[in-house]
């Protein structure tokens, strides 16, 4: 089984639970420091180097103009549906300090 991370809102857990791990599973709950989260060195310098060295391998992401226009028409769809459903997110999100 893998390791699943939680986030503590309003005094309870927030998680999403892989669909492999039946019901009964017993699990162990800890906090995890709060400097580790935050702390570039958490990672040993080898595994920066690797992960250096794999960006330095990605291509630049360079747009098109037909797919930059594609990218900004559906930015402004996305806005749009949020700004029209911001109300109901808003109902949610008063409910949850309730």
């Amino acid at each position: 089984m893998t390791a699943i991370k939680a986030t503590v809102r309003g005094g309870r857990l927030e998680l999403d639970v892989p669909a492999d791990w039946p019901d009964g599973t017993e699990v162990e709950i800890q906090p995890l420091a709060a400097k580790a989260a935050h702390d570039d060195e958490t990672l040993p310098p080898e595994e920066v180097a690797r992960i250096l060295a794999a960006m330095d391998q990605l291509e630049p992401l360079d747009l098109s103009d037909a797919e930059r226009a594609a990218w900004d028409t559906q930015r402004q769809a996305r806005k749009n549906w949020e700004k029209s459903h911001f109300g109901e997110h808003a109902v949610k999100l008063q409910g949850m300090w309730e």
